[in-house]
């Protein structure tokens, strides 16, 4: 195979497959990387999602690939969250031509909100708390995959994205990934501040209260 024009039918006929299957809480995209990153979209599927459609650009992960600094770019179940507070559990492949150049990729992005809000409301529901599972490890392979995680768990913790927490949501949110040390993870506070949708001293004074409540609770056990 030279191109993804050659085989362009079948991988149709598989976007089709997934698409089918999964519903339209699934987002699939086929991107052409041997055109310009700026327009690699050839097909997508349910891109609402997104809020993507043909002839739109790659994400960053591409971007590594093709640069090289990923020589195995393929990644599956991985968590992202969009930029209006959709939670995504995602997998990326990518197709090489015979010489093994990366030509293309095929994503699919299934959104997981609603899903996990309505695991936030059984473990409201069953009473249970989250916290006392403080032996789960995560084998994560990389600190942004790691963070990804935390945030996942986070969110679940609360039952709701980020974006539709409220002020105390999002200091009981801060107090778990601190609790969890997500913040020893280099510029981890810049990517909690963009994905609250909050400023870096509005961050800092929550942190510094979700501490305070944290010391408070102690004290009082003691």
């Amino acid at each position: 195979m030279k191109t993804l024009d050659e085989i362009m039918p079948i991988l149709q006929q598989l976007l089709t497959l997934v698409e089918q299957h999964f519903g339209n809480k699934c987002e699939i995209v086929l991107h052409d990387l041997t055109k310009d990153y700026n327009h690699t979209i050839v097909d997508i599927r349910n891109g609402d999602i997104t809020h993507r459609s043909i002839g739109g650009c790659g994400s960053n992960l591409g971007l590594e690939v093709l640069r090289g600094t990923v020589l195995d770019g393929d990644r599956f179940n991985y968590v992202t969250t969009t930029q209006d507070g959709k939670i995504l559990r995602s997998s990326s492949i990518y197709l090489k031509n015979d010489q093994g150049e990366v030509i293309g990729s095929i994503c699919v992005n299934l959104d997981i909100t609603e899903t996990l809000q309505f695991e936030g409301y059984l473990r409201q529901f069953n009473q249970f708390d989250s916290f006392t599972s403080n032996d789960e490890e995560i084998f994560a392979p990389d600190v942004n995959n790691l963070l990804s995680h935390l945030i996942q768990m986070g969110q679940e913790q609360i039952g709701k994205p980020a974006l539709e927490m409220n002020k105390n949501e999002k200091i009981e949110f801060i107090r778990f990934l601190d609790q969890k040390g997500a913040f020893l993870i280099t510029k981890s506070g810049e990517q909690i501040c963009e994905l609250l949708g909050i400023s870096k001293f509005t961050f800092y004074n929550y942190l510094e209260s979700s501490r305070s409540q944290s010391d408070s609770s102690d004290s009082d056990q003691t």
